[in-house]
């Protein structure tokens, strides 16, 4: 037998979930010479799957280990199944790869193509869990044996037929340690676009709109777009601004997202190619931790239609996060960016993860994932992080605490 390989035995325990099953099987083992390799458990509606994956070496009985299984699942009532084998692990490169599924409604047909896809490029489904079940449905499957790279363009392509979100990151700690996230504001953090709310005050919202469309699309170089639309307020009361400030609505979900992470001791930024003076109310109102966005120009209470100071754009937004990072302390591999633009594509991909949101197609095709959906806090799942885990951390916050804690 080759070193590298070992004789397996998998145990797979499925019946009635009660307390103590597990500590049951393992009992039991305990008196055999064997080792465990792997464990996966899973209860569905009250019904349990335990599987035991353990490896022995050559000369063990291992009749005496089925037989026990057995005893073990005849007194609890229980299936058993046990099968051998020797395992191989996997090709080097080739590691446990997270693939989150994301859809409103999802459907099986979705599943179906999104499975093939991971078994024709020669991975294994190793476990599936439900991260949620609302506002979206969220599911996340363990793949071994997969390029990450390949696996990314099949699943990419076929998220687009089937009309879902799916994301593929690299499992383990890597994914867990991304601690900043640095987000666009508007039309991502935020409903809507500033400075059209500003050109509406202003009576030229139709002319500000068409070149922020442009702008979106990749079509125009975003400074002179920018100081072209900030050019058109000119003249503007500066009182405009304290208005559009107090009617900004935050993107559904974005509380639950900036409140989870925070809580989680995630540092969290936002740059835009929008103004400070509104950027600088959302700081102050949701914690925000690094910010950095474009600031209009005011003399005697009136806009001039210009903006101070080099313009936040596509390559200062990657700057930005750049920067975000070092004061954080945080490696750029260990952050991750959203936004929807033409504007935030160097930032998208310069972070170790890029989040195209509710994005335009060519920011879509760029980033490393895209979220369709009008539910900023989906983000939290392709974290890893659950919507039971999102309730929890709510219920322990709005309880009350022991005087002085």
């Amino acid at each position: 037998m080759n070193a590298s390989e070992r004789r397996t035995l998998l145990i797979t325990l499925t019946g009635r979930d009660r307390p103590g099953v597990t500590s049951r099987l393992f009992a039991t083992l305990a008196d055999f010479p064997i080792t465990v390799v792997d464990v996966e458990q899973v209860v569905i509606r009250g019904r349990l799957v335990l599987g035991v994956l353990v490896s022995y070496a050559r000369g063990t009985d291992i009749g005496r280990v089925w037989n026990a299984a057995e005893r073990v699942a005849a007194d609890l009532d229980m299936e058993v199944e046990v099968s051998t084998g020797r395992d191989k692990g996997f090709p080097r490169g080739r590691g446990r790869l997270h693939v989150t599924v994301l859809g409103a409604p999802l459907k099986p047909a979705a599943m179906a193509g999104i499975a093939g896809r991971i078994a024709a490029s020669g991975a294994n489904i190793d476990r599936i869990d439900r991260l949620a079940h609302y506002p979206v449905t969220c599911i996340e499957m363990h793949v071994s044996g997969a390029d990450p790279d390949r696996l990314r363009a099949e699943l990419a392509q076929e998220a687009v037929e089937q009309r879902v979100d799916v994301a593929v990151q690299h499992g383990g700690l890597f994914r867990r340690a991304k601690r900043l996230i640095v987000m666009d504001v508007d039309s991502t953090l935020i409903q809507g676009e500033v400075i059209e709310l500003l050109a509406e005050h202003a009576g030229c919202l139709p002319e500000v709109a068409k070149v922020t469309e442009a702008a979106m699309r990749g079509e125009l170089d975003f400074e002179g777009s920018l100081r072209e639309r900030v050019a058109l307020l000119a003249g503007l009361d500066a009182s405009a601004i304290d208005e559009v400030r107090d009617k900004i609505q935050l993107a559904a979900g974005a509380r639950t997202l900036v409140r989870t992470l925070k809580r989680l001791d995630y540092e969290f930024a936002i740059v835009s190619g929008g103004f400070t003076q509104v950027t600088d109310a959302l700081v102050d109102d949701l914690g925000i931790d690094y910010s950095a966005a474009n600031t209009l120009e005011i003399e005697n209470g009136k806009l001039t239609g210009r903006v101070v100071g080099p313009v936040i754009d596509r390559a200062g937004k990657a700057a930005a996060l750049e920067r975000f990072a070092r004061e954080a302390g945080v490696p750029i591999a260990q952050t991750v960016a959203i936004g929807d633009g033409a504007n935030d594509l160097d930032m998208l991909q310069a972070a170790g993860l890029g989040i195209a949101y509710n994005a335009k197609p060519v920011v879509r095709r760029a980033a490393d994932t895209a979220v369709n959906v009008p539910y900023l806090d989906t983000i939290l799942f392709l974290l890893g992080i659950s919507r039971e885990e999102v309730e929890a951390a709510d219920a322990a916050d709005d309880a009350p605490h022991p005087e002085g804690h």
